[in-house]
């Protein structure tokens, strides 16, 4: 990555922070934690690695797509999709309210640019692969990308998932781990332990590739760089496990660590983290 685009990253991870707590603050609370923690991944995502991305034709036949399987990572998709310019900038302050166009989780009935409603975890990388294997039989080229969660990785239906991936050779499924670490009712290794991850998917028969600084955007690129090459050459779907810290960026989520997962934001921590933020 340019230092051209380093730059571009780390003032547009700002503003998806600042609008993502734009959205929580407007309803007084929200998932800070995991929504912060999962940023620069779907930055380097949406706004260099995906392609055929058209805000204009948001369903075009052949374009790259994204599942958020930890479905309460949606305000940051949100943030994302109004700053490219899929809706208009004032919906962000109607998140989860009446009739709002931005439900707490994703849904592709809603949300223009949202290309698979979030349903219980783990039903999302299950939806992934069904996508993967669609545009694998359709030939239109098009990598599917899923972000899940660490906590999320504990139901039985994610391995459901990654077995039939495998096994039907999904080399265009692109699947991130947000290792965050924690999640709501503590740390990941005292409710259910996923050490050792990688060695999980790899018995899986997937590449597998970690980020040691998942906020770092030059490591993200380079690993989707690496896992789209690799599902190319071996047919395999690929998992990318990003080390990453819950609430980052905003230091009164940081400080609480898990219970972050979901709290209160109130209008004076709102105006602390903008400042944070700056």
């Amino acid at each position: 990555m340019s230092n051209m685009d380093k730059a571009f990253f780390t003032e547009k991870c700002k503003t998806i922070r600042k609008l993502i707590m734009e959205g929580i603050a407007s309803i007084g609370s929200g998932h800070v934690g995991g929504c912060l923690s999962c940023v620069e991944a779907l930055t380097v995502l949406r706004y260099k690695m995906m392609e055929n991305l058209d805000p204009a034709n948001p369903k075009a036949e052949g374009r790259d797509r994204l599942v958020i399987s930890k479905g309460h990572a949606g305000p940051t998709m949100y943030a994302i999709l109004a700053d490219q310019g899929y809706f208009p900038m004032d919906w962000i302050t109607t998140l989860n309210k009446l009739n709002t166009h931005l439900p707490s989780h994703t849904d592709m009935n809603h949300t223009p640019g949202i290309d698979m409603t979030a349903g219980s975890l783990g039903q999302g990388i299950a939806n992934a692969v069904g996508l993967a294997y669609g545009a694998k039989l359709k030939g239109d080229g098009a990598t599917i990308y899923c972000l899940v969660g660490d906590g999320e990785s504990q139901e039985g239906e994610v391995w459901e998932a990654a077995h039939i991936a495998a096994a039907k050779n999904l080399g265009n499924l692109i699947c991130m781990t947000d290792y965050n670490k924690l999640q709501i009712d503590g740390s990941v290794e005292q409710v259910s332990g996923l050490h050792p991850l990688d060695a999980k998917w790899k018995s899986f028969n997937w590449n597998v590739f970690e980020v040691a600084d998942g906020h770092d955007t030059d490591q993200i690129e380079s690993a989707v760089t690496l896992a789209k090459a690799a599902g190319k050459a071996n047919g395999k779907p690929s998992m990318i496990i990003l080390n990453t810290v819950k609430g980052k960026g905003v230091s009164f989520a940081e400080e609480i660590g898990f219970a972050c997962h979901h709290i209160a934001v109130s209008p004076e921590q709102y105006e602390q983290a903008l400042k944070e933020l700056a």
